[in-house]
């Protein structure tokens, strides 16, 4: 389903998308050395509920994972990269860290993530690899617009990462949000320019550039859930929520 959004709604989408900003810095500003993965996972859980606002993982059961996935946030370390399930571990001091939290307040959806190291960074390639997808995501909102296909903006991410050196997966990618967390059309990581579906005023989009630092295989963990490289090299992962407006593309979950 591809849900379009009434653009007298577009507040809702703003305000939904400043609380996961809000929450994702909250939780890098308290990611140190020796905090644990479900400290985190709980302080995330008291904020989305003190903000009257409802976890879209919780509850959460795709035929991908070992659902229901019962946490609230994805908290992804060193080599895994999506869908960390959050478990009894202390952060150590360059450690990568990837955040990914996704909230509905007020029946609308927002979706963000991002990727930092905690304490000292260790490895010099971390930062190369954070850059690679932040660069790529900022390709894919650049590329957005009334009358763009899902296509060009798929080719302007892959152009980023291809071009840094990495190889691309396309198992996971972009997707549409609004009512619900993850709807079509799918937004693959890489593609050609000028195919797919034609983006409409309303239509919201969660882009998602994600790398892994030397190859393009995926493993899953025994928890059914946390998606880490084959070879257990370091990952990286961003992403936004964006509206298409009239006039372009609006980030939905940029820190305020």
């Amino acid at each position: 389903m591809i849900e379009i959004l009434n653009l007298s709604d577009l507040p809702k989408a703003r305000a939904v998308g400043a609380l996961v900003a809000g929450i994702l810095q909250s939780m890098k500003s308290r990611s140190a050395v020796g905090t644990n993965l479900l400290e985190i996972d709980q302080w995330t859980k008291a904020l989305i509920e003190e903000a009257g606002a409802e976890s879209c993982y919780v509850d959460y059961a795709p035929s991908f994972g070992r659902g229901p996935f019962g946490h609230y946030i994805c908290t992804s370390v060193n080599d895994a990269v999506l869908h960390g399930l959050p478990f009894d571990y202390a952060l150590a001091d360059g450690d990568l860290l990837s955040l990914d939290l996704a909230v509905s307040l007020d029946g609308v959806v927002a979706d963000s993530a991002i990727s930092f190291v905690v304490g000292e960074a260790t490895s010099p390639h971390d930062g190369a690899l954070i850059s690679a997808t932040e660069r790529a995501l900022t390709a894919g909102i650049a590329a957005a617009g009334p009358g763009a296909k899902i296509g060009d903006l798929s080719y302007a991410i892959g152009t980023v990462l291809s071009g840094a050196g990495y190889t691309i997966n396309t198992e996971f990618g972009g997707h549409g949000v609004g009512s619900t967390m993850h709807q079509d059309p799918h937004v693959s990581n890489t593609g050609r320019p000028g195919r797919g579906y034609k983006l409409r005023p309303g239509l919201l989009l969660a882009l998602e550039p994600w790398v892994m630092a030397d190859t393009n295989e995926l493993v899953t963990d025994d928890d059914g859930w946390t998606l880490r490289s084959a070879t257990g090299c370091r990952t990286a992962h961003s992403e936004h929520t964006i509206a298409i407006t009239e006039d372009g593309a609006e980030i939905m979950t940029l820190p305020r």
